[in-house]
């Protein structure tokens, strides 16, 4: 069951790093941004972390919270997490339920071989728990800034 913009989420909850559990229920009245990324200590998943954490300063100006969710493990979040320094929290889904829930499963060649993986999004959600906007296939380079702009263009 995927939703699509302006569509308000079912309450849904996944172990995250710090010994912490998301809940969609805790972050009602605040925008909130998820993005979705294939896989800790990977180059591109790295770089857009990266980029998270740099301007996360001003994403907390803003008024927003970041989560990065992969379907790695918490202990590989941990560990990319500290290796990042990381200000935010990562959301493990290793059977996949809030992935489907945003379709962010994709065939996607890698070595010329077709894998199932997750396609690199970006969803910011507000506070009663609508997406109002979404990125999805995105490239790195430049992403956070765009995300970032929407965010201060829609709190301003």
């Amino acid at each position: 069951m995927t939703k699509s913009l302006n569509n308000a989420l079912p309450k849904f909850s996944a172990a995250m790093t710090n010994d912490k559990t998301f809940h969609l229920s805790d972050l009602s009245d605040k925008k909130f941004v998820l993005y979705f990324y294939p896989k800790d200590n990977t180059p591109g998943c790295t770089t857009e972390s990266i980029a998270f954490r740099d301007l996360h300063g001003e994403f907390q100006a803003a008024g927003v919270e970041v989560f990065g969710l992969s379907r790695d493990s918490i202990r590989s979040h941990e560990s990319f997490k500290s290796k990042l320094e990381l200000p935010f929290e990562l959301i493990s889904d290793p059977d996949e339920n809030i992935c489907n829930l945003f379709d962010v499963i994709k065939m996607k060649n890698m070595y010329g071989k077709q894998v199932r993986g997750i396609e690199r999004s970006t969803f910011v959600i507000d506070g009663s728990g609508k997406i109002v906007k979404e990125w999805r296939g995105v490239k790195v380079n430049g992403h956070v800034n765009d995300v970032l702009e929407f965010v201060n263009a829609s709190t301003s």
